[in-house]
Order: C-alpha cells, then sequence, then structure tokens
C-alpha cells in the first residue's frame, strides 16, 4: 500500500509538478529585471514602482474563477494538464511582447497591461498545479493509514522545487542585471516558458493516475460545492484569519528597494545574493517542516512565524538608524541575511497551511478550495502593498528623503503583531480534526 501510494507521486507527476514550481520560483528573474527597467529606464518613484508591483497581481484575485472552471469544464477529457499549458502560453505572449516593445519604447501603461497577462497565465497555471497538489496529496492520504504520515510530503517537494527556481532566478538576475539588458532578460524568460507550453502539452493527464472526479457537474453545481465548503469553519474562519494576517501589514518593498539601491548603493549583484539567500531559506524551509514540523499545530507554527516577523521589522529600524553599522556590520551583509529573511516569512507561513487545507478540503473541490486561498493571500498582499504607499506617504518617505522610514518600520512591526490576538481563529489541533472526520 505505501509503494503504491509513493507511486502516484512519482514520474511523470512530479514531473510536471517539479517543472511547474520551478518556473514558477524562476519568475523572480525577470521581476527583478522589471523593478530595475522602471526604476532606470521609465524613472518611476518608489511609491508608483510599488503601486505598479501590487496592481499587477490583480488577477490573482480571480483565481476561484479559474479554480471552478478547472474543475468543471474539461478539455479533451483533461481538466488540469491543458489549463497549465493555457497559462504557459499566456506568460510566453506577454514576456515575448514586453521584450520587444522595451528595446525600443514602451509606455508604463501597455508595460503594465502586458504584465497583467503574464500574471493571468501565471495564476491559471498555478491553480491547477495547486489542484494538482491537494487531489494527488489527498488521495495519499486517504490510501492507507501509513500514507496518512506522508501527506504533506507532495507539497514539500514543490515548495522545494518552487525554491530551487527561486535560488537559481535570483543568482542569474543579480549578475544578469549588470550584463544584459533588461529586455534580454524579458527575451529568456519569454524562451524559457516557451519550452514549458511544448513540454506540458505532450504530457496525458490519463497517465498521471488522478483520482476518479465525480462527474463534469458544472460551473454553476461546483460554485455551489465551493460555497458549502467555504462555510465549514475550519476552512471559513482559517482563511479568513490567514489572510487578514497579511493584509493588516503595510509592506514597504518598493521603499526598501529604493533605499537599497539609491541610499545605500546596494550594487544589483548583492540584491540577486540576497534573493538567492532568501530562497535557499525557503528551500531548508521546506526540508524542515517535512522533516520535523508537520506535527506541529497550524496556529502554533504561524503565529511563531508572525512573531518573529516582527522581530526582523524592529531589526531593520535599527538597520535605518545605522545601529549595526556603526557596530561594524556592513550594510551589503545586513541586506544578503536579514532582509532576505525578512522577505521569505511572508511566505513561511503557505506551507504549514497548505497542508492543513488539504487535509480538510472535500473531495472534488480541491482546485477551487486551493485557488480560494491563495486568491485570499493575492488580494491580501495587493492591500497590503496599498497601505505600504500609505504608510510612506503618511511618514514621509520619498525616493530622496528616507527620514521617516524608522517611523513607517516601527508601524509596520505593531500591525504585524495584531494577528496574534486574533489567533484561535486557526485550529490548534488539525489531526484530531481529520481523524473524526474518517470515523
Amino acid at each position: 500500500m505505501v509503494a503504491s501510494s509513493s507511486d502516484r507521486t512519482s514520474n511523470p507527476i512530479r514531473s510536471l509538478l517539479g517543472l511547474g514550481f520551478w518556473v514558477q520560483g524562476f519568475r523572480c528573474f525577470p521581476w527583478m529585471a522589471v523593478n530595475f527597467f522602471l526604476k532606470d529606464s521609465l524613472n518611476v518613484d518608489p511609491s508608483t514602482l510599488q503601486l505598479l508591483q501590487n496592481s499587477a497581481n490583480l488577477p490573482m484575485v480571480g483565481k476561484p474563477l479559474y479554480g471552478v472552471v478547472s474543475d468543471a469544464v474539461y478539455i479533451s477529457g483533461q481538466h488540469r494538464v491543458p489549463y497549465i499549458a493555457i497559462g504557459a502560453f499566456l506568460q510566453a505572449v506577454s514576456w515575448l511582447a514586453i521584450a520587444i516593445l522595451s528595446q525600443s519604447s514602451i509606455s508604463i501603461f501597455t508595460m503594465s497591461l502586458f504584465l497583467l497577462l503574464s500574471n493571468l497565465g501565471a495564476s491559471i497555471a498555478e491553480v491547477a498545479n495547486d489542484a494538482l497538489v491537494a487531489e494527488t496529496a489527498k488521495q495519499s492520504m486517504t490510501s492507507s493509514k501509513k500514507a496518512q504520515s506522508s501527506s504533506g510530503e507532495l507539497q514539500s517537494f514543490v515548495w522545494m522545487a518552487s525554491s530551487m527556481g527561486g535560488v537559481l532566478g535570483n543568482l542569474l538576475v543579480g549578475f544578469a542585471i549588470d550584463r544584459f539588458s533588461p529586455p534580454s532578460m524579458f527575451l529568456f524568460f519569454g524562451l524559457l516558458v516557451v519550452l514549458q507550453f511544448f513540454i506540458t502539452i505532450t504530457v496525458r493527464e490519463s497517465a498521471l493516475k488522478l483520482p476518479k472526479s465525480q462527474s463534469n457537474v458544472g460551473i454553476r453545481a461546483q460554485l455551489s460545492e465551493l460555497s458549502a465548503a467555504l462555510r465549514k469553519p475550519e476552512i471559513m474562519y482559517s482563511v479568513a484569519w490567514f489572510a487578514a494576517s497579511y493584509s493588516i501589514i503595510p509592506v514597504l518593498t518598493g521603499t526598501m528597494f529604493f533605499y537599497q539601491t539609491q541610499n545605500l548603493k546596494i550594487q544589483s549583484s548583492v540584491l540577486g545574493i540576497s534573493k538567492v539567500f532568501g530562497q535557499a531559506a525557503m528551500l531548508l524551509w521546506g526540508v524542515i517542516y517535512n522533516s520535523g514540523l508537520k506535527s506541529v499545530s497550524p496556529r502554533k507554527l504561524i503565529s511563531a512565524i508572525q512573531a518573529m516577523m516582527a522581530v526582523f521589522m524592529i531589526s531593520d529600524v535599527l538597520f535605518v538608524k545605522g545601529v549595526y553599522r556603526e557596530m561594524g556590520v556592513p550594510d551589503s551583509l545586513y541586506v544578503v541575511i536579514f532582509s532576505s529573511l525578512l522577505e521569505v516569512m511572508f511566505f513561511f507561513k503557505i506551507l504549514p497551511f497548505s497542508v492543513y487545507i488539504a487535509q480538510v478540503c472535500p473531495p472534488g473541490c480541491e482546485g477551487s478550495i486551493m485557488a480560494f486561498v491563495m486568491s485570499a493571500v493575492a488580494l491580501a498582499f495587493i492591500v497590503s502593498g496599498y497601505l505600504g504607499v500609505a504608510l510612506a506617504s503618511y511618514t514621509g518617505v520619498t525616493g530622496d528623503d528616507f527620514s521617516g522610514l524608522p517611523l513607517a518600520l516601527i508601524i509596520q512591526a505593531a500591525c504585524t503583531i495584531l494577528p496574534l490576538y486574533w489567533s484561535y481563529f486557526m485550529p490548534d489541533d488539525v489531526k484530531s480534526k481529520t481523524t473524526k472526520k474518517r470515523k
């Protein structure tokens, strides 16, 4: 039984998911080039940069719709692989168009449209990939009691695949940004997703040995099932708190990018190494979670991560005030280690939460539920980004004046602590609940 369970999560499904999540992680490569292109070629200010970064993520909010369509609408008898291919195709079109247009002249509006199209394709592909993970993990979890102990293995595998893509992407971008033009980097990634598209269309869904779907119930019935699932307390309250724990934090990504590159004159290669360190930390987090933290309750684990984020934000206050510099710590070293860790801590919470959702997700609407969760997180990030722009404006932070940045970081840390007071919305013991359901 255990062997057959492991077979279900081996090739070719691991190959398909590994490639999909690796490309998903590698998307940091063109996006870092976008940041430098907007700053240096289009001369945008920190607030505009952050607004563009977050507005480009608006297609991610539509993930529940993509999930419902993926669950209910079959293309040539398949309802996962075709959507991965469609997502890769849309990304290829958008990045190749940006690469061609940016070589001469491209407006902020035109570039924003193609970035929206790129994220539309990425979100469709992510929904299909997440649904495949949820379906396969659910099948492994119900196949035998021994397999239940490894119910988080596939989630950890794709997490590590995404992290490995991020490590390579950030490692390359740190050096490529000084040697190649942003349009060349856009072209490279466009050709990469073209390759993913052609590989994906060669895969037949029947070869993946997915659990049998109840039926092609249609979009209206699928929406009804999704609505019923979301009304379950263990899903509704958990998703609400999880999204709120992101949205309440005013992130200052655009401001910190300008502070590091304009004020501190941090080299792009150092930023690339910083991103690599962060992705390596995410990779290590996947290994640590899979080996020893799966038994820890989601509430305790996610709350601990949330508290640690606030500690790192206070550390950023000391960094901006020059305390670490006076202690002999170079700015570049702090950026590589501490700034990168804080950035990826926002994503540390997703792994244990996705494992929990996969456990309580009703059969038949895995794609819709996982898509709704990621949509809620995407919307929370967008709200968080807009709040960050408002906070930067309130504290008087601009591209040339960073005197109000310490106060902004203190407010950010205080907002990060607030969700801990409502952490009881998250379950304290998942195993007992899932065991009762099986009985």
